[in-house]
């Protein structure tokens, strides 16, 4: 793998660049928060070959609207809704990001 091929990597908004503890410190919000949005599958963070969760931007960026959600008092339960009526299908279907996030290339 040459130097390019490892910058273009973080360029990509699905690759696995960020560890729990650095995404929760980038949403300020606890590592039990991003543990709790994936137990209710609204997003799946992929493991490092020792276990380690691996957070994408695009995920991130779920998460974040996730937390802006509860923030304004909806449950957490909630989240998981999987009808299509649902807050998942709201969540999931984010295009952009906040307008507190850089857009994507």
């Amino acid at each position: 793998m040459t130097a390019d091929d490892s910058f273009r990597r973080l360029d990509d908004d699905d690759y696995p660049a960020y560890t729990m503890g650095r995404a929760a410190e980038m949403l300020g919000t606890p590592q039990g928060f991003l543990r709790a949005i994936g137990e209710a599958r609204l997003i799946t963070p992929l493991r490092s070959a020792g276990g380690h969760r691996r957070y994408s931007r695009y995920q991130l960026r779920i998460a974040a609207r996730a937390r802006e959600l509860v923030d304004r008092g909806m449950p957490s339960p909630a989240l998981g809704d999987r009808r299509p009526q649902g807050r998942l299908a709201e969540i999931a279907a984010i295009g952009a990001p906040p307008p507190s996030w850089p857009r994507p290339r």
